[in-house]
């Protein structure tokens, strides 16, 4: 993989055991994320039952050779729905994150996964640990949206 566009050097240590995620600086905030490409995936949600289900189908601006927005300084300008996620909206958000994700599991005051490049100091150990989508999804512009059942899949939880 290439470095890593997420800047983690220069941060204090375990900075997310000692700040609520609402003190955290933009630095923090941005640090806590692991890579795995999962809140870029398409989502199918029950309306009966409010159950959200994760899909192959990622965002038409997701590399998913990368894990990573082809366009995330000015993703909006092309997917305007993509929500940027802060402390002042993510609780309203939550039923729809990935199990695996910082900012959730912080959130609902669990740890870091092991695996989570802050722990490691890789950005890599997402992919190694199975938990990214790295090489896993199809496109939206390939798949109709009546189809996106068809592509239904269990978290990759590693």
């Amino acid at each position: 993989m290439s470095s890593d566009p997420i800047a983690r050097d220069g941060l204090a240590p375990r900075f997310w055991e000692k700040k609520p995620l609402t003190k955290m600086s933009r630095p923090e905030w941005e640090a806590l994320c692991d890579g795995c490409g999962k809140c870029c995936l398409n989502k199918l949600e029950d309306e009966e039952t409010g159950e959200v289900a994760l899909t192959r189908v990622a965002c038409r601006l997701f590399d998913d050779t990368t894990c990573r927005c082809a366009q995330y300084p000015i993703r909006h300008q092309f997917v305007p729905e993509c929500i940027v996620l802060k402390p002042s909206n993510i609780g309203e958000n939550l039923y729809w994150m990935p199990e695996t994700c910082a900012y959730k599991r912080l959130w609902t005051g669990q740890s870091l996964p092991d695996w989570h490049p802050l722990l490691t100091g890789t950005q890599d150990s997402v992919h190694e640990a199975g938990v990214s989508m790295l090489h896993r999804t199809v496109a939206e512009f390939e798949v109709d949206d009546d189809d996106w059942e068809d592509h239904i899949i269990e978290e990759p939880t590693g």
